[in-house]
């Protein structure tokens, strides 16, 4: 894999993905930013959200369940020193489908915590408490 960060200009970058995807990526105000973009720790939240996700909807849908939506609140506590590393990730899944049985609902989150999420895994080797919990939504 590989990625590229090129600066623009004060607090702002531009990633730029090995698969030739882009995203702007800015600082807050007090240290130059201009809200362009959004900030590197909450990219680390977004990418651990979206391996699972992937990881969950992916295994559902292997196992011919429903699922009609699937998004993942994730909540980040970060150290009050620097290094302000996440101490704690929190990922709640909202799974929406009709007829869906919830033991592969939890099983699909379960997978995705311990044996998939190269994120979320990388995290937890990394000393940040990594938890997870879903809510399956009965849809008409």
């Amino acid at each position: 894999m590989h990625a590229r960060v090129k600066w623009v200009e004060n607090a702002a970058f531009i990633g730029e993905t090995g698969s030739s995807h882009a995203v702007v990526i800015d600082g807050p105000p007090d240290i130059g930013g201009r809200n362009l973009g959004a900030r590197p720790m909450e990219l680390m939240l977004l990418s651990v959200g979206s391996c699972s996700a992937v990881d969950v909807v992916h295994i559902l849908k292997k196992a011919r369940q429903p699922v009609s939506d699937c998004y993942v609140e994730v909540e980040g506590k970060r150290a009050e020193t620097e290094p302000k590393v996440f101490t704690d990730i929190h990922l709640k899944f909202v799974i929406k489908g009709r007829g869906m049985n919830e033991n592969q609902v939890k099983r699909a989150v379960d997978l995705s915590a311990d044996k998939y999420c190269s994120a979320s895994i990388m995290l937890k080797r990394g000393g940040v408490n990594v938890t997870h919990s879903y809510e399956l939504v009965e849809t008409a």
